[in-house]
């Protein structure tokens, strides 16, 4: 699940070592990319402040905000983004979102998040002294944003069996099926047309 930032998304990597692009539309999905709790441990990237640093600069948060982090910003992130996955799917299946993982994502979203601000040249940037405790409130906010917002029930997993990355459905008729295109998408093409090949023969 290694990724990196481009204009339209992530560039994550597949166990073959294919990189393809996978567009979450949230900054909090973005993060569930980064490991898990449970099967997903497998994946874990983030161990030091300094990976954490690493998720800011991959992620929809360009320009990058310059970030003083704590090891204790690392776990408290991996608290928040563990705690998406039981929220998140639990609102994918419609059942009650889990109580304690609801109270640890309202705790993360109440506080101080990063702060925008214009430069002289009036771009858009981060203020100064932005910290990795921002950086987790800013996404626990990202979270509670999409869970209660318009796009909620555009939330969607890859239709792929052995895929589960989520991502928000940001296409017009709201038909996306696949992570990537490039990825799950061709996988089923690939699939179908040889099945159909078989039938023929």
């Amino acid at each position: 699940m290694d990724s990196a930032a481009t204009a339209k998304g992530l560039t994550l990597h597949s166990r073959s070592g294919t990189a393809y692009r996978f567009d979450a539309g949230a900054l909090c999905l973005e993060l569930m990319t980064t490991g898990g709790p449970g099967p997903y441990r497998h994946f874990e990237v983030l161990h030091a402040p300094a990976d954490l640093t690493v998720f800011a600069e991959r992620s929809r948060l360009a320009p990058t905000p310059e970030l003083a982090v704590t090891g204790q910003d690392v776990t408290d992130l991996r608290r928040v983004r563990d705690a998406l996955f039981g929220l998140v799917f639990a609102h994918l299946d419609g059942t009650p979102l889990p109580t304690e993982e609801l109270a640890l994502l309202n705790e993360a979203a109440a506080r101080p998040s990063l702060a925008p601000a214009v430069a002289a040249d009036g771009t858009r940037h981060w203020a100064a002294g932005a910290t990795g405790a921002q950086l987790v409130a800013t996404v626990a906010r990202d979270a509670v944003d999409l869970l209660t917002g318009p796009s909620a029930h555009r939330i969607r997993t890859c239709s792929a069996d052995n895929c589960q990355l989520v991502y928000v459905d940001t296409s017009r008729p709201g038909n996306r099926r696949w992570c990537s295109m490039e990825h799950c998408g061709n996988r089923h093409k690939v699939r179908a047309l040889r099945a159909r090949h078989t039938e023929e023969g």
